[in-house]
């Protein structure tokens, strides 16, 4: 006998139901509408590249913490840079931040191949360790720090902060391609805001800052003076 259509499915495991909350509770809501990027993330499980001891806030609303004392990005704003920045199958794209590999996997499902700088070295290894058990191959994590530019490799089609900043270094913007773009989350706390920057010409660039959030620093990369004189 056939189920009616309304029958509630009760077999789905409970970090299933958790994810898909986290996608259509948190995700959908904040104008992630990309169809490509939601199913991404419903594929990609993002709980095994949490730390073991903090696998419960994987699918959480929050910044989740890594070793070395550093952060997690909160889903909704991994999704949103992922879907604003419009990834193509054939470019390239440098992170500076690899945190815990998730946002260079997620990346690297959409891109041909993916750059990840991490400053700690403990960290980078976590990220590989996480990248290599589900199966990324086009993704390489480096031990660099991300605020020492130009970096090698490029130019690149695409660069991603994974952290704030409190200004996007103009060398950075440099080692974009013509039709390039970069995401970053840019100013002070209390509120930071979201720039996707694009390359339109050798030495011009259109900014967009479509939303706000928060995140924690990047280090090393230069805070310039609030006083003038």
């Amino acid at each position: 006998m056939s189920l009616p259509l309304n029958t509630p499915i009760t077999h789905a495991s409970s970090q299933d139901q958790a994810r898909f909350n986290m996608i259509e509770q948190q995700i959908r809501p904040w104008d992630v509408a990309d169809n490509d990027v939601l199913d991404l993330l419903a594929v990609l499980h993002r709980e095994e590249f949490v730390p073991l001891a903090h696998r419960g806030l994987a699918f959480m609303d929050m910044e989740i913490p890594l070793p070395g004392g550093q952060n997690m990005l909160a889903p909704r704003v991994e999704a949103r840079l992922l879907q604003d920045l419009r990834i193509q199958p054939h470019e390239s794209v440098l992170e500076i931040g690899a945190g815990s590999g998730y946002m260079a996997a997620l990346l690297a499902r959409r891109a041909k191949r993916v750059l990840s700088l991490e400053i700690d070295p403990e960290l980078a290894a976590f990220a590989r360790d996480n990248l290599q058990r589900a199966g990324i191959a086009n993704a390489d994590v480096r031990v660099a720090d991300g605020s020492q530019l130009p970096v090698d490799g490029g130019p690149f089609d695409v660069i991603v902060l994974s952290g704030s900043v409190a200004q996007v270094p103009a060398v950075l913007l440099d080692q974009l391609r013509r039709g390039g773009r970069l995401g970053a989350i840019v100013g002070d706390l209390p509120m930071m805001r979201t720039h996707i920057i694009t390359r339109t010409g050798e030495a011009s660039f259109e900014t967009a800052e479509p939303w706000d959030t928060v995140a924690q620093r990047l280090q090393n990369f230069p805070t310039p003076s609030r006083f003038h004189f």
